[in-house]
């Protein structure tokens, strides 16, 4: 099965998909593979590990949520709004840590994400402990969709992420991110090749940063809240998971581990914390069995067989 086929087997799965499971377990799945998939980006395809992804995510959802409850701007801009501080976010934040590698620029990404949670911590229009609650639906480009109703927003959240996808796909695809490949496996020879390593690792930064952010500002209009959750360690550990289980530098990848966690999260919520320790064990054997996530392990012993078979 090619990855083409695989895809088009997901697409049909997702267009039918609120006929037979709640719409918003459905978005939120959408919201987190998304931003799955701008990790992804980053650490698949750059090879930078990121522990403040959740800062993009959160602060995005904060300014989105505001935008629409106290300045009343439609949907779709504060949806933009929330991206573009994501993206500026990402900017600043880029311009320091791709100064460093491996776990220094991991510890400089984690530093900046915990000055933001203090920041939304502290800040009037977060609402502090409580969060940014009550946001409304408003409708889209000018009432022509009533996002109001749980489906019609589902299909707006799809077509959404959908186009985050495809940029992730356009971008990794395209000369561009064959350069980034280079520097993930060798960034010296690519700096001998005349390529300006910092330069690409910084658009890299920035695109992952602002489509992070996009997810996040979809959240917000999805659950109708933002809260400090979105911008904790643990959000940015989360997302690192999700990644991992699904396959990191696999396309399928960051779709299927954000899945398979908030999945775990939705139907085994009624255990408590021992969510948690049965999303420590699936990881351990993942770990263990899929060393190369589910995506990545599959696409691999499917190739060998396609080999054994065309030699035989």
């Amino acid at each position: 099965m090619t990855s083409r086929t695989f895809g088009f087997i997901l697409l049909a799965a997702a267009l039918v998909a609120p006929f037979v499971a709640y719409p918003v377990f459905l978005m939120t799945a959408l919201c987190f593979a998304l931003f799955t998939c701008a990790f992804n980006l980053l650490i698949g395809y750059v090879g930078l590990m990121s522990f403040g992804h959740a800062m993009f995510f959160g602060m995005a959802a904060y300014v989105c949520g505001h935008a629409i409850k106290v300045w009343g701007w439609p949907p779709e801009l504060a949806l933009l709004a929330g991206a573009a501080v994501a993206g500026a976010l990402g900017v600043v934040t880029g311009a320091l840590a791709i100064r460093r590698q491996g776990i220094y620029f991991a510890m400089i990404t984690l530093a900046f994400s915990q000055m933001v949670f203090f920041f939304c911590l502290q800040a009037p229009f977060t609402g502090g402990e409580d969060g940014l609650q009550g946001v409304p639906r408003s409708p889209m480009l000018g009432g022509l969709l009533p996002i109001q109703n749980d489906t019609v927003l589902y299909y707006v959240v799809l077509a959404i992420f959908l186009f985050g996808f495809g940029a992730v796909y356009r971008i990794i695809h395209s000369p561009f991110g064959q350069v980034l490949k280079a520097i993930r496996e060798n960034e010296q020879r690519a700096i001998s090749l005349g390529y300006n390593a910092d330069r690409y690792k910084l658009v890299a930064f920035v695109l992952s940063a602002t489509l992070a952010g996009l997810a996040g500002a979809l959240k917000a209009i999805v659950m109708q809240f933002a809260t400090l959750t979105d911008v904790t360690a643990a959000m940015s550990g989360e997302v690192v998971l999700m990644a991992l289980i699904g396959g990191i530098g696999t396309i399928f990848g960051p779709v299927v581990g954000a899945l398979v966690i908030i999945t775990m999260q939705n139907y085994l919520a009624a255990t408590g914390e021992w969510v948690l320790v049965i999303q420590g064990v699936i990881f351990v054997v993942i770990v263990l069995a899929f060393r190369k996530g589910v995506v990545g392990e599959i696409a691999d012993r499917w190739r060998a067989y396609t080999t054994r078979s065309s030699k035989s």
